[in-house]
């Protein structure tokens, strides 16, 4: 089993990163969040699952990598939900943080995760449902939350979580895609955390690229 590969970037896009490691260049899907993490460093280190499909025509084995384990463990936590498979668990923490996952998830927010392209309520209840519990016995809840503060990232009360979901929702529905959506919006509350969900929705309209 591979646990992480270490090595130089020499290719990135947004759904993929190319990792040299000993000569052998190991193709390896990413998420959009460990794409903004790596996409300018020339050294990497990627937290690595293994997916090894058997018993069709072809068999294939393919490399999904994380820019730290709490992500990982996220998406591995994602794909035992009935209906999330590989891409839809990828699609899921391209649209948020994994902090911000951890908060949809365990304050119940269905609408936030029926945001995300091919969630539909049945699978966003199934994941909030099968997971809530398993992310608190874990630990995962306190490691990101320890992340995020000495990372120096803001973590929303539950007001400012209830109107970030409204706004990136409405924003998603205007055509904008959810994770540059998102940024856009946290960095709104995080210097007006006031702010009622129109304008920051206002304000956003005029940020995001």
């Amino acid at each position: 089993m591979i646990e992480y590969i270490k090595g130089e970037l020499t290719e990135v896009t947004p759904t993929q990163a190319v990792v040299e490691a000993a000569g052998v260049g190991y193709g390896i899907n990413i998420s959009l969040n460990t794409y903004t993490a790596i996409q300018t460093k020339k050294e990497v280190k990627l937290y690595i699952h293994e997916a090894i499909m058997t018993g069709g025509r072809d068999d294939s084995y393919t490399l999904y990598g994380f820019v730290n384990k709490q992500e990982r463990e996220l998406y591995r936590m994602l794909i035992t939900v009935s209906g999330v498979g590989s891409n839809t668990a990828r699609m899921i923490l391209s649209a948020t943080t994994p902090t911000e996952l951890v908060n949809v998830i365990s304050s119940g927010n269905e609408k936030m995760l029926k945001s995300v392209k091919g969630i539909g309520l049945r699978t966003a209840q199934r994941i909030i449902v099968d997971l809530r519990d398993k992310m608190l016995a874990s630990g995962l809840i306190a490691d990101l939350q320890s992340s995020a503060a000495a990372a120096g990232m803001p973590i929303l009360s539950a007001e400012q979580n209830e109107v970030r979901d409204e706004a990136v929702g409405a924003l998603t529905m205007l055509g904008f895609a959810p994770a540059p959506s998102q940024k856009v919006v946290v960095d709104i509350l995080k210097a007006h955390p006031e702010l009622p969900v129109e304008q920051v929705i206002k304000q956003a309209l005029k940020l995001i690229k």
